[in-house]
């Protein structure tokens, strides 16, 4: 057993309470500015009376449920609730649409949702489930998560492992449909362990967030990593970017996760003579900027940004730069103190430094890595294998052992911080049925580092136009995946077994006249 031993989320905010009861413990401000703030005392209570209420409704150890809220108290009470259950959440992202929403529901076999009034109409075409609940207000055929609030406070877990699986992560991929990735209550308090130790903080510390809690991101790195070392985390609901520093301020942050594109949004605002005045010390950052971008940012916001790297099967963050060390940018650091990587070539030997290669991780199944993906063992077993997760992801190391992230083989592109996959957008143009062949592929973006650019084959006798063809895309696909660039072509370049030859649209893109964009 290692150092989480048999725990569970559970046991974590209760020793927490124990030890912290009258302290913050969450601060949420929502859009129109209210803020609120819950001890430790106060979040137990909360998360008691939420396991109550799942409980009354007949929700039990191992039936999942599915979130689909924004950044609020009632998304944090409800995870902890089902985890005091033994339940598994599904956090979904608000922004799919329906059909995305069905996929998720169905397979993760939820038995319930909970959403807000704003989502409900997406539901109504989702599939009936046992349990459907709204939080934050009211909503005709929901029943309010107030009512599971007022429930008397569920008994202690009896029989929850810190291997049971506490969340399902839909994660994209290169298949058309996202996998559904098995985290357990061990991954998490692994996680929490490691950005805490690996951003040096305390109970002292105040993590603020404005990425949203149905990312893994927002969930270890921020909360959990506040609940590890007994400090206070910060949820904002919306990012703004003219408004985030005056909330770092506000709320006396000392801790903050950022992504490329509020870097740059923060960057692109009008300086002014505060920029620099705030009390953040530390600032976890992922996705890279150029050497040029990350300077300015640092110089002009008197903050250094901690690279690092991480991915949901991994059970999050891989590696770190060292808080007191050398960072040696655009390395994404040194792996966490509980991790060993190797960088392997495509026979999975081992390659010396400076060679690019995929980048493995060693570690344990539901405790260090994912305990694997939801109904799909073909793809568990192919992604862990003797103890080592392949990640997709091709990087290099330096001599003295720090990591270079270089490329993914997966095909996905990164927008805004979002994973969104090509074969999923694909899947979505060939539902059109004017459509015979397509191919996504990752273009460049100034702000939200990639764009999805799609390149579409149109039957004999049709001439679909791009909006025309976007349009169909928003029907079945969240905005942030909708292809921002579609070329109608008369044909693709396919390989001598006929392939589509991607890479060829890749160099492609720069030359291609802009009349046919959308």
């Amino acid at each position: 057993m290692d150092l989480i031993g048999n725990r569970t989320l559970a046991d974590l905010l209760t020793e927490r309470d124990a030890r912290h009861s009258g302290r913050a413990c969450l601060v949420v401000e929502d859009r129109a500015g209210t803020v609120t703030e819950y001890t430790y005392a106060e979040v137990l209570d909360a998360v008691r009376r939420a396991a109550g209420g799942f409980a009354a409704l007949g929700v039990g150890r191992g039936d999942a449920v599915v979130l689909h809220l924004r950044n609020s108290a009632e998304f944090v009470f409800a995870w902890f609730g089902l985890a005091w259950l033994g339940a598994v959440m599904v956090p979904s992202n608000t922004a799919n649409s329906p059909a995305e929403l069905t996929y998720l529901i169905e397979h993760s076999e939820a038995v319930g949702v909970l959403t807000e009034p704003g989502h409900v109409p997406l539901f109504a075409e989702a599939p009936r489930v046992a349990h459907r609940i709204v939080a934050r207000g009211g909503a005709d055929g929901f029943t309010p998560f107030a009512d599971l609030l007022a429930a008397p406070p569920a008994p202690p877990s009896k029989g929850v492992g810190s291997e049971d699986v506490v969340e399902m992560l839909f994660t994209s991929g290169t298949t058309a449909r996202p996998k559904a990735v098995m985290i357990t209550h061990a991954n998490c308090l692994w996680g929490g362990e490691r950005v805490s130790r690996g951003a040096a903080l305390d109970e002292r510390d105040r993590l603020l967030t404005a990425l949203p809690l149905f990312h893994i991101n927002a969930q270890e790195i921020t909360l959990l990593a506040a609940l590890t070392v007994g400090g206070t985390a910060v949820l904002l609901e919306d990012y703004h970017a003219s408004g985030f520093w005056p909330a770092v301020r506000r709320h006396r942050a000392t801790a903050v996760s950022l992504v490329a594109m509020q870097a740059r949004t923060l960057l692109a605002q009008p300086p002014t003579g505060r920029d620099a005045e705030h009390g953040i010390r530390r600032c976890v950052y992922a996705i890279n900027v150029t050497e040029e971008e990350k300077d300015a940012f640092e110089r002009r916001f008197g903050v250094e940004l901690i690279n690092g790297y991480g991915l949901s099967e991994g059970g999050t963050v891989v590696t770190m730069s060292p808080v007191f060390g050398d960072r040696r940018w655009p390395s994404i650091g040194l792996p966490n103190f509980d991790r060993r990587i190797r960088i392997v070539d495509e026979d999975g030997r081992d390659v010396p430094a400076g060679v690019v290669g995929e980048i493995l991780v060693s570690g344990v199944p539901g405790r260090t890595l994912m305990k694997g993906y939801f109904k799909d063992p073909d793809a568990t077993a192919a992604a862990v294998r003797d103890g080592w997760l392949h990640t997709g992801d091709n990087g290099y190391l330096d001599e003295q052992g720090y990591v270079y992230f270089f490329d993914r083989r997966k095909d996905v592109i990164k927008r805004a911080g979002e994973n969104v996959s090509a074969s999923e957008v694909e899947f979505a143009l060939l539902a059109h049925p004017a459509i015979t062949e397509a191919a996504v592929v990752a273009g460049r973006d100034p702000v939200r580092d990639e764009e999805v650019v799609a390149f579409v084959v149109a039957a004999a006798g049709e001439a679909p136009g791009p909006e025309e063809i976007a349009a169909h895309c928003r029907t079945r696909l969240a905005a942030f995946k909708v292809p921002t660039r579609i070329h109608v072509v008369p044909e693709l370049p396919k390989t001598s077994i006929g392939k589509i030859e991607k890479k060829l649209l890749r160099l492609r893109l720069a030359g291609l006249p802009g009349g046919d964009e959308r």
